[in-house]
């Protein structure tokens, strides 16, 4: 590891500590899905403000003035607002830098109703430009006038600037390097209140490990993607581990809870994805598609497992349509999967996490099923992934990967379901059994117990079932009994009980004995 990476990993380790620190400071009797809302929000709010700090003190670098100055001129003021919402896509006037909030907050001076203030101008700023829709409602689940952060402004007051404070102490400069650890930092954070959130947790976040493999294999082959799309996008970790593997041109999503889609885009930012470079809208993919007739060089998604869905006109939706049957109101799965491959362009690849149920439950997504691999031919593996991967769940689940440009007609099967390390609340992929996936869905070759590559007759045999026990034989034998001498150590247990409890026997009567006397 370079000086440089080991600056890096020492950084990050030490901001993720702090901040996970600063958080619990704060949570007092909120649960984690409410004061993981104010904790990011505010280091989000830091992330822009000190992005605005650190483009002026450039901006200004010849002159011998300061930002408040300049901005107390009615002669620049025009000049320099429009300037750093263009750079930027928004502005922060000197008086709500979070530079000046702290500077309040240390002299006692510190009013949340200033810091709410602060934070509706940043979205205000916004109105007419290009980053309007990336910024609309950014921060309204930051509710700083909620009863839970204390009954009086006083209270509430105190409270804020106190965690204020806190994140005062923390260096987060923004520089490449620090962005890249304050961007990590921050998903570390979204990762711990995911593991404290329990059965909330898996409509945000898709543990790590699983988005790593699915980022390795949608980019697998390409070190440049145009474009990149999660139509159930949570937090937005999935699409962003595709920027780690290739470079991505665009980053586009969609995302049902309100609040889950704000954290998402304050993701994004945080991780140095300018506001230019994503489109990410909010409401029910299914229902109202935002990117409809769009393709993508990669799609990847980690959809709600068997969710209800309206399949009312569904089979005149061009999504839908060819296949002729509708996935079942209560397991919209398919409906995911039928979708996502309406949005994969003809050379990409899409890869989506799903329970195991897709793979042989019959009637309508049996005939789904069948007619991606007979008629579409767009099925390329299937990958068994470990029970009790996933927060708020302990079912195992699969990794289906499709393509469209497949000249083959063979489907490759992995059932690494038992390549795990067992933690406290949930299991973990480590980087070797990552490796191990990647590298053998790579190479796509039969190994023993492991995976195997099934011929287009084989799934026909099976009625195109894909239950993965169906194609890779982990059956492990067990060691033969030899009666004879099991029947031997019996008889010889018995007898030295016979003895063990003679001899007992006599002890007892002598003890018995003696007393008498």
């Amino acid at each position: 590891m370079s000086e440089t990476h080991t600056v890096q990993a020492t950084q990050q380790a030490e901001l993720q500590r702090k901040l996970w620190a600063i958080a619990n400071d704060l949570r007092g009797n909120m649960d984690a899905s409410e004061f993981r809302n104010y904790i990011l929000g505010l280091i989000f709010y830091r992330f822009l403000s000190d992005g605005v700090s650190a483009y002026v003190k450039e901006l200004l670098v010849n002159d011998d003035i300061t930002f408040a100055e300049a901005y107390a001129d009615e002669e620049m003021r025009d000049d320099l607002v429009d300037d750093i919402t263009e750079a930027m896509g928004f502005f922060v006037a000197p008086e709500f830098l979070f530079e000046t909030l702290v500077v309040d907050a240390q002299a006692g001076r510190f009013d949340v109703e200033k810091l709410q203030t602060a934070v509706n101008a940043v979205q205000s700023s916004t109105i007419g430009e290009e980053s309007e829709e990336d910024f609309r409602g950014l921060f309204d689940d930051l509710d700083l006038n909620s009863t839970r952060l204390g009954n009086t402004v006083a209270e509430r007051s105190a409270l804020m600037q106190k965690v204020l404070l806190n994140l005062a102490d923390l260096d987060m400069g923004h520089d490449e390097v620090q962005i890249d650890v304050l961007g990590d930092a921050y998903e570390y954070l979204i990762g711990q209140f995911a593991a404290n959130a329990g059965k909330k947790a898996g409509e945000f976040y898709t543990p790590q490990q699983v988005s790593k493999l699915l980022a390795q294999i949608v980019t697998k082959g390409h070190d440049t993607l145009q474009n990149v799309y999660d139509p159930t996008m949570g937090s937005g970790s999935l699409l962003l581990r595709i920027g780690d593997y290739a470079t991505v041109g665009s980053y586009y999503g969609q995302e049902l809870n309100r609040t889950t889609y704000n954290l998402g885009r304050m993701n994004l930012l945080m991780h140095g994805v300018s506001y230019n470079q994503f489109s990410v809208q909010q409401g029910d993919t299914l229902e109202n598609d935002h990117f409809e007739g769009k393709q993508f060089d990669a799609v990847v998604a980690n959809p709600p497992y068997s969710a209800k869905w309206n399949t009312d006109g569904k089979l005149d939706d061009e999504r839908f349509r060819k296949y002729g049957k509708t996935a079942p109101k209560s397991k919209a799965d398919f409906a995911f999967v039928e979708h996502m491959l309406a949005h994969l362009n003809a050379t990409g690849t899409m890869a989506v996490v799903l329970p195991h149920g897709v793979l042989f439950r019959g009637a309508a997504e049996g005939t789904i099923r069948r007619y991606m691999i007979e008629q579409d031919n767009v099925l390329d593996a299937v990958i068994g992934l470990p029970a009790n991967l996933f927060f708020g769940t302990s079912i195992p689940t699969t990794v289906l990967v499709f393509k469209k440009n497949r000249s083959n007609q063979d489907v490759f099967f992995i059932d690494a379901s038992a390549d795990f390390e067992k933690g406290k609340n949930q299991n973990n992929l480590t980087d070797t059994q990552l490796a191990r996936i990647v590298d053998t869905y790579d190479k796509r070759e039969d190994v023993e117990k492991y995976a195997h590559l099934a011929s287009r007759d084989e799934i026909i045999e099976n009625d195109f079932n894909l239950n993965i026990p169906r194609y890779v034989d982990t059956f492990e034998e067990e060691e033969l009994i030899d009666l004879a001498a099991t029947q031997k150590e019996i008889e010889e247990t018995d007898a030295e009980i016979v003895k063990l409890t003679a001899e007992f026997e006599a002890m007892v009567a002598e003890l018995v004995e003696t007393g008498e006397e």
